[in-house]
């Protein structure tokens, strides 16, 4: 499975709100269906990247084309851009059957799954420990490789 990777600048550079209406906007198209599901829980995805989970942990989107997995950038990072990437995706992620999965602090978790199934059936959340070093890992995977002596010997 394909996978494509989008880094968000949360806060201080924009409220937890406004994040999650940039992801909304990222996700699904204006008046669907889906993009109400994803309006209906911005309360909760606001709470989560208020904690900070999205850091390390990303929000994972599964249906007709590559899993789409968003992470949050925050701190003067996020101010400076260094490292956001809000390129509009090539498809939409949320057509057909599609599925969200939302990582959350462990302690969190019982609650935010239970107030998701209140909204959603296909919205869900997940342990965001079992996601340590996932995000190290993917960018390390998608890093372009420089042959430094090559590079110094030119």
């Amino acid at each position: 499975m394909s996978t494509v990777a989008r880094h968000i600048a949360a806060t201080p550079e924009r409220t937890a709100t406004s994040t999650w209406s940039v992801i909304s906007e990222l996700l699904s198209k204006d008046g669907s269906t889906a993009r109400s599901e994803l309006n209906s829980i911005e309360g909760l995805a606001a709470s989560l990247i208020t904690d900070e989970v999205f850091s390390d942990a990303p929000v994972i989107v599964s249906g007709s084309g590559p899993q789409v997995r968003i992470y949050c950038v925050y701190g003067e990072d996020s101010v400076d851009g260094n490292g956001v990437n809000e390129d509009v995706l090539a498809f939409n992620a949320t057509n057909g059957d599609w599925k969200m999965s939302l990582p959350c602090n462990a302690e969190n978790l019982d609650w935010v799954t239970r107030e998701l199934s209140k909204k959603s059936e296909r919205i869900t959340a997940r342990d965001s420990s079992k996601d340590s070093g996932a995000r190290k890992s993917a960018a390390a995977a998608n890093a372009a490789q420089v042959d430094v002596e090559a590079f110094l010997r030119l």
